[in-house]
């Protein structure tokens, strides 16, 4: 209960505020449920914005968090980072660990550095963009409903099984090389790896790249031209993408895109009973 103007004037500038909290007091890191405690309850106290210094390797972080929050991150975060997020903002300035984004159903995940394995995990909805490369299964089982759609955004280039079971959303990959200097060139690596969109049955996966992806295609997906409609639909994700990380927007047009989607609209339709579907 707020009693007088004082009182409320206090509130809304704490709840304007940050604090820092260190997640290795002494060195010592702390337990990922301790640290997690200490974000839930900082956000409780009315502060928007939590800064994370010392992070190594705890799980969990920003686990559940709802509405219009602030999370900045400095070390290593460890798996599961913003699993069931809905609405806040998680910047982490480095790497991340696996299944980043696991069934997030809002907000935006921004990570400065390299990406591990099967990030954004069954999301809902949001926005996830690393910087750097990805690993294995990202973007499995990513869905999409009514107004909710999810968008991974890839600056580097990701590894087997991009896209698995995907049904719903959109995934994008540049194939650059950002360095830390402010450097940007083509990637040398491939684009992505192999079984490239297995199982999926609805969205987009979009891959800037003159390579050839017949070879690397998962059963039931299908190499596209990119069209007008999906264009305009990846240029705004790829425009704030290029300002947060400071990409000239006009080196994306060196390369074309080639989009990969179900091979029909029921890829799967002659695996099932045909009574029941």
């Amino acid at each position: 209960m707020i009693e007088n103007k004082n009182q409320k004037l206090e509130y809304e500038m704490k709840k304007k505020g940050s604090i820092q909290i260190d997640a290795a007091p002494n060195g010592r890191p702390l337990n990922y449920k301790d640290l997690n405690e200490k974000i839930h309850g900082a956000l409780r106290n009315g502060y928007s914005k939590v800064v994370l210094n010392d992070v190594c390797g705890q799980r969990f972080i920003g686990a559940s968090l709802q509405g219009d929050l602030k999370l900045e991150i400095n070390g290593l975060p460890g798996n599961d980072l913003g699993i069931f997020m809905d609405g806040p903002r998680i910047v982490v300035n480095g790497n991340c660990e696996d299944q980043a984004g696991n069934t997030m159903n809002d907000g935006t995940l921004i990570i400065h550095g390299d990406g591990g394995d099967v990030i954004g995990l069954s999301a809902r909805g949001g926005k996830i963009y690393i910087k750097e490369d990805v690993g294995y299964r990202v973007g499995i089982h990513i869905k999409e409903y009514k107004q909710k759609f999810p968008v991974v955004l890839i600056g580097g280039t990701a590894k087997d099984f991009l896209g698995e079971y995907m049904a719903g959303g959109l995934i994008i990959v540049l194939g650059l090389d950002i360095r830390d200097d402010g450097t940007v060139v083509e990637s040398e690596y491939p684009i992505c790896g192999g079984e490239l969109g297995t199982g999926i049955h609805r969205g987009k996966i979009v891959l800037r790249t003159d390579e050839d992806l017949e070879t690397r295609l998962g059963v039931g997906a299908k190499v596209y031209e990119l069209k007008k409609e999906t264009e305009r639909t990846i240029t705004p994700f790829i425009k704030e993408f290029c300002e947060i990380f400071s990409i000239p927007y006009e080196m994306i047009g060196h390369k074309p895109f080639q989009v990969i989607k179900p091979i029909s609209k029921r890829p799967f339709g002659g695996n099932y009973c045909g009574n029941l579907i």
